[in-house]
């Protein structure tokens, strides 16, 4: 089921050819079979324990991944703050294999995919995307010569392997799908509530303090024009007394049939109208009726819509009003009930100060999962220049690169890449999608040229496409980005460092901030045509 590392699944980005060929627009690496020299490496792999084969298949290909990379993740030139794994998808290609070195060098956590893998959805089990938090997809269809080509690759025009859109854009819709879930959505998972025209529903229950002997009283309820905008909203309301040793109201959700997996996320966001009072939220991870619950204290503006957002880091292990010092910390991947209170009591015997018995009413229009700002890019895409273009009117196709030129004898390749550049515009996960021009393979470090619109052309290191991806993981500039990339160094003039005197760091912040939401290079083919 699950694809193994041969020649015929290491992909390659844009159009191949031997490395010692010149052309770096045409320029690539051969990897040697592996099978010979991965059978003596086996040791580095527990086949004894007891795993399953998805789990086994991810110890073979990270001892793969730190074998082909050189680099071993306990010893980090550089140990940054991480937050999960990080998901490098086509981890064997040029641009792949770099990112993976790069990540592992500065203390990443890492686990990779192959080609074979997105293309076949039926391999990509959840148990393999546990604790991924982000995604550099490297992934690229495989371009060669055909039979008898000429020195100058007129024949240029054979797709080896998988076809452009199996790759490019089902397997990208298989990816989205796979990763969407632990990675995150910029606008949140919402869990209850009115979202546009669809409403996320959860079953409320009162349960006041006529537990213990009281007689305050609650219920939630759809209220069809009290929303923000006069649409419905749910209200929770009742009574509160302190009569008979009483002091709060609550409504508490059934539990979840399956427990939410809010891992991807920072905390809950809870859209309202305040009545000047303090509320508390209540968080459980165990399916008991009389258990901890994880409790945040909010307080509101009265008469006003607002947002309240608590972190999960806020929530405390609270029993019957009591801090819970040895109880484990609160799992965000295993919610499952929710539950508001308006009490007399905070905890460990602290009085609400806004406290104040009779009526009370909390309009709520939405519960959502968020990711906390400024939201950097989940997924970092490896695209191409010229996606745009083979339908692009006017275009003077002979100045333009193979790809571009040859794109329907290419089984449509940059039609279906642009295909898969939607599908993550679209799926509101956080993206950058970087498109670099021609890769070659030489050392990072030229100057670069950052553009928007898919017009340029030129060259680019494999090198330098890998830290910027990785830089694009932290950069909150990044965020929703589609964007061409080369160096300012030209064809015929070949990019060389001085091992003893390198190229300064860059600070890749500079380029992302020159960057703007919603250039793709597509306006041009969605404007109307002028009349004649």
């Amino acid at each position: 089921m699950w694809c193994l590392f041969t020649p015929t699944n290491i992909h390659h980005h844009h159009t191949r050819k031997k490395q010692q060929d010149k052309n770096p627009e045409e320029s690539g690496i051969q990897f040697p079979t592996l099978a010979g020299k991965l059978e003596m490496e086996l040791g580095a792999i527990n086949l004894s324990s007891p795993l399953s084969p998805s789990a086994l298949r991810i110890q073979f290909i990270e001892a793969l991944i730190e074998k082909l990379s050189g680099s071993s993740p306990s010893k980090p030139e550089r140990k940054m703050e991480t937050s999960g794994i990080v998901l490098v998808a086509g981890a064997t290609g040029g641009v792949g294999r770099r990112a993976v070195n790069i990540l592992r060098k500065k203390g990443f956590p890492v686990r990779v995919l192959v080609v074979g893998d997105i293309t076949k959805e039926s391999t990509l089990v959840p148990e393999y995307f546990k604790g991924v938090r982000r995604v550099i997809n490297a992934v690229s269809v495989i371009v060669g010569p055909k039979e008898g080509d000429t020195p100058d690759r007129q024949k240029y025009s054979q797709i080896k392997g998988d076809s452009p859109e199996k790759v490019e854009y089902i397997g990208m819709k298989n990816l989205i799908n796979a990763v969407k879930g632990s990675v995150g959505l910029q606008n949140g998972k919402i869990l209850f509530g009115f979202e546009g025209n669809s409403f996320k529903e959860m079953t409320w229950g009162a349960l006041d303090d006529v537990v213990m002997g009281g007689v305050s009283e609650s219920t939630f309820q759809i209220d069809r024009n009290g929303g923000e905008n006069g649409g419905p909203t749910g209200l929770f309301k009742g009574v509160v007394s302190t009569a008979n040793n009483g002091g709060f109201s609550s409504i508490r959700t059934k539990n979840l049939p399956t427990a939410e997996d809010l891992s991807a996320y920072d905390g809950l966001e809870l859209r309202l109208k305040g009545d000047g009072r303090r509320y508390k939220l209540i968080v459980r991870t165990s399916r008991d009726w009389d258990t901890v619950g994880y409790t945040a204290g909010f307080d509101t503006v009265g008469n006003q819509w607002q947002t309240v957002r608590i972190p999960f880091s806020s929530l405390k292990p609270i029993f019957r009003a009591r801090t819970v010092s040895d109880a484990p910390p609160f799992d965000p991947s295993n919610v499952v009930s929710l539950q508001l209170m308006f009490s007399k009591f905070e905890y460990d015997g602290k009085l609400n100060p806004t406290f104040v018995e009779g009526p009370f009413q909390l309009p709520l229009s939405s519960i959502r999962a968020y990711l906390k700002e400024p939201i950097t890019p989940r997924f970092v895409h490896v695209g191409s220049a010229g996606v745009t273009r083979p339908e692009r009117p006017g275009l003077d196709l002979s100045k333009q690169p193979p790809a571009v030129r040859l794109n329907k004898e290419l089984d449509f390749i940059l039609t279906y890449k642009l295909k898969g550049e939607d599908l993550i515009r679209e799926s509101g996960i956080p993206y950058t999608i970087v498109r670099p021009c021609a890769l070659t393979e030489e050392p990072a470090g030229a100057d670069l040229i950052f553009d928007q619109g898919d017009n340029i052309t030129g060259k680019i290191s494999r090198e330098e496409v890998a830290q910027i991806c990785v830089a694009a993981l932290e950069s909150p500039y990044a965020t929703g980005k589609t964007f061409e990339v080369k160096s300012v160094i030209p064809f015929s003039q070949p990019f060389t460092v001085d091992p003893e005197n390198p190229p300064p760091e860059k600070d890749y912040d500079v380029y992302f901030k020159t960057l703007k939401d919603g250039i793709t290079g597509k306006e041009i083919l969605e404007q109307d045509p002028v009349p004649v």
